[in-house]
């Protein structure tokens, strides 16, 4: 991991991060923004094909869809804690044998990474600052459709944005977006690899959309 971004997203990712996301899955399932990716994506059909999950963190919603009929997964992940948990977290729902992992910032990694059916990044454009590059490295990886769950730029995100690095020095530090980009920019950065949305969906704090390409928006 030898990128301007590899060390951030090593090391704002730890032990604490991933006791947290496993507590809560555990306890109270996806959140609701994953909910509604992971219905989109199910409801667009998903039996037979790959997944690249970008930032999969525990693995919950790439297990999902395995569950719900996809063939096999990609995972790439620049913690290597996240790494370790989703790991076990499919060891133990018996789905290891259908998932690849690769450690990295993907923007680097991408050439070694063989495109896949579907690709979702989760919560992950908010860690990475070059949004441009992310969209343009990972869109050009799907074949069908392409999966975003991201903040939405509003007055309370962007707050929580200048917050959270404050909160880093902690033992156990609060975990936020490090960056909210502007989510008219991030659609066009999409719409340009040859998308169409074809869910778009909010919460409180997130917006979910689904793209699907252009080849196959009749589908």
């Amino acid at each position: 991991m030898d990128t301007c971004c590899a060390a951030d997203l090593e090391g704002g990712f730890g032990a604490c991060d991933v006791a947290d996301d496993i507590a809560a899955f555990r306890r109270e399932g996806l959140g609701a923004d994953q909910r509604k990716l992971l219905a989109a994506l199910v409801a667009d059909g998903v039996d037979g094909k790959t997944v690249l999950d970008i930032g999969g963190g525990i693995g919950a919603i790439h297990h999902g869809l395995l569950r719900a009929g996809a063939r096999s997964v990609t995972d790439v992940d620049g913690s290597s804690a996240y790494i370790a948990a989703a790991q076990d977290e499919a060891r133990r729902q018996g789905l290891l044998d259908r998932i690849a992992y690769h450690h990295g910032d993907f923007v680097e990694l991408a050439d070694g990474i063989q495109p896949a059916d579907i690709v979702i990044l989760v919560r992950v454009l908010c860690c990475y600052p070059d949004m441009p590059a992310l969209i343009r490295a990972s869109a050009a990886h799907a074949k069908h459709s392409y999966g975003l769950i991201y903040p939405r730029s509003t007055w309370w995100m962007r707050a929580a944005a200048l917050a959270f690095p404050a909160l880093r020095h902690l033992k156990c530090p609060i975990s936020g977006p490090g960056h909210v980009h502007l989510e008219a920019d991030i659609d066009t950065a999409v719409r340009s690899q040859g998308f169409s949305p074809i869910v778009d969906d909010t919460t409180w704090y997130w917006r979910v959309v689904l793209y699907r390409r252009a080849e196959h928006a009749l589908i």
